[in-house]
């Protein structure tokens, strides 16, 4: 494939386009909701009403607004004079004839979302430009988007080093939590020689509460799949890895159908675009495990063996997959890579934050009023997330806190929402970026609970392979389970905090060693609940 062709494909697929277009979300929180009903049903009523050649009904990725599902959303000149606003929530196959009849200005008999909300005109899409409006399932839809074009621009315009240069003048860093200037990354790996190199998508997201990755996968994979192809150029790697969860079936199934499209178009596989760059990527599913999340761990379920944390160094980078040099970024880390590409390395760092550039995809979900995903630069504030866009506590209810970066994270009282989001100052706050989930809780939220809850988790998801997390998780968790009880001394309390500081400095991976931190965070802001039950105790 050259260049020309990829601009034919664009172009045929935008003249095929129709006058007007139902987009029906196909994501999971949509499909659990009956979407594939509702575009059916769709599909029938425009054939049967004979606007099947004016009218195209598809089905796309996330749109954003997941508690609404499912959404269905009209493009096109004439519905758009006629129908405002053009988003439709909770639409069922009944709906169908009533949003049909409103191309002809029939009386719309459906829940009408505000696109003016500020959930919506507050995001930024980046890693999300896509989502929603192409069909994940036809390479068609996104080289129309100006998909692959990245790639063809690198390996015909580019050398590796300049790639490197190129993300690593862009600001970006890792997406998966830690927050590690991704250039660093890619041009260590670079550097090193060795008879073969890997490039890993981390595609293992397990932080209760956040869909991040698996929206992005189901949404949008060749996106993620070219931003690996431009990764493996950059640092002279000619395999990769996607290694996604089984519990992601559908992300799974699309991320098949795309490798498969992207061979049978040359993008994968020999000499890609006519060039001497060979690379091919293969899917490896995980059985759940949280602690595969961590690389060294991640790399040996890859292998093969059993999903265990090593040692570090060597670094991936040096000694990662079979002994060889590896780089391993996440999902949404590759998704940024083409729009890098595309729009400009200095374009993407005038976005966001002085040491956070860029945009950053969160999971809203909890006791708020907008759940689903979203998109926001760097630095926007906890207060704009939590109460503009996702519309505050259901029922006029108060805020209390809000979770983030999941069980490695902590939780960060309402006085501090006029914190910026960044991954300076949530780490100041005492939680973490994390992969970008985001758990609001409300006044009735004990705040012990949830210590308890995540204390639970890790424990459950602990290897066992060191003694501080196999053994340390447990005893936090008893402790948390004896204080919530009313059955706790301070002493007891002391003991907590003794035990949270050893497991956090002699855990072996980021598992142990952040698993303390919600315990952290809610002794730090909510001492007072601890006490009171302490307190009940002893009196």
């Amino acid at each position: 494939m050259d260049l020309t062709e990829l601009q034919e494909i664009a172009q045929k697929e935008r003249a095929n386009s129709k006058a007007i277009r139902i987009r029906c979300c196909m994501a999971a929180g949509c499909l659990s909701s009956g979407a594939i009903a509702v575009k059916n049903s769709l599909s029938k009523v425009t054939i049967e009403t004979g606007l099947a050649e004016r009218v195209q009904v598809a089905g796309v990725g996330c749109m954003g607004l997941c508690c609404q599902g499912p959404l269905v959303q009209v493009d096109g000149e004439v519905a758009l004079q006629r129908i405002a606003p053009l988003i439709y929530e909770k639409v069922t196959p009944e709906n169908a004839p009533s949003i049909v009849a409103a191309l002809h200005g029939g009386e719309v008999k459906v829940q009408k979302g505000d696109l003016n909300h500020p959930f919506f005109t507050k995001q930024l899409p980046i890693v999300l430009e896509n989502s929603g409006k192409i069909d994940p399932e036809r390479i068609e839809s996104y080289i129309a988007c100006d998909g692959y074009q990245a790639l063809y621009h690198v390996l015909r315009d580019m050398t590796p080093s300049e790639v490197v240069d190129a993300i690593t003048r862009s600001g970006l860093r890792g997406r998966g939590g830690a927050g590690y200037p991704t250039g660093v990354k890619w041009a260590t790996v670079a550097k090193v020689g060795g008879e073969h190199k890997y490039v890993i998508c981390n595609a293992d997201e397990g932080d209760p509460g956040a869909f991040m990755d698996r929206s992005v996968l189901e949404s949008d994979p060749h996106r993620v799949l070219e931003g690996m192809a431009i990764a493996a150029y950059a640092v002279g790697a000619t395999q990769g890895y996607i290694y996604i969860r089984a519990e992601y079936p559908i992300a799974i199934n699309r991320l098949q159908i795309a490798i498969r499209q992207a061979q049978r178009r040359g993008l994968l596989g020999s000499n890609i675009f006519d060039s001497p760059f060979d690379f091919k990527i293969d899917i490896r599913i995980g059985a759940g495990a949280y602690v595969c999340g961590e690389e060294t761990a991640l790399m040996a379920s890859i292998e093969g063996k059993r999903g265990t944390p090593r040692p570090r160094p060597p670094y991936p980078a040096q000694s990662g997959l079979w002994g060889f040099p590896t780089l391993i970024n996440n999902v949404e880390t590759f998704a940024n890579v083409p729009w890098i590409i595309r729009k400009g390395a200095e374009t993407f760092a005038s976005i966001g934050t002085e040491k956070s550039k860029g945009t950053k995809v969160f999971a809203l979900a909890g006791k708020i009023r907008n759940t689903g995903l979203i998109e926001v630069p760097m630095g926007t504030t906890l207060r704009q997330i939590v109460e503009e866009m996702g519309g505050g506590v259901p029922d006029s209810g108060t805020v209390k806190a809000v979770q983030t970066g999941g069980p490695s994270g902590g939780c960060i009282p309402a006085s501090a929402f006029d914190t910026p989001v960044d991954y300076e100052s949530l780490a100041q706050l005492g939680s973490m970026m994390g992969s970008g989930g985001m758990i609001v809780m409300d006044k009735n939220t004990n705040m012990v609970d949830v210590a308890r809850f995540f204390m639970e988790f890790c424990m459950d998801e602990s290897c066992g392979k060191c003694i501080p997390c196999r053994v340390g998780t447990v005893q936090l968790y008893q402790l948390l389970t004896k204080i919530r009880a009313g059955k706790a001394s301070l002493a007891d309390l002391e003991l907590l905090e003794e035990l949270c500081d050893m497991v956090k400095h002699t855990s072996l991976c980021g598992l142990g060693q952040s698993a303390p931190n919600p315990v952290f965070s809610t002794l730090q802001y909510f001492r007072d609940e601890y006490l009171a039950l302490i307190s009940l105790h002893q009196s």
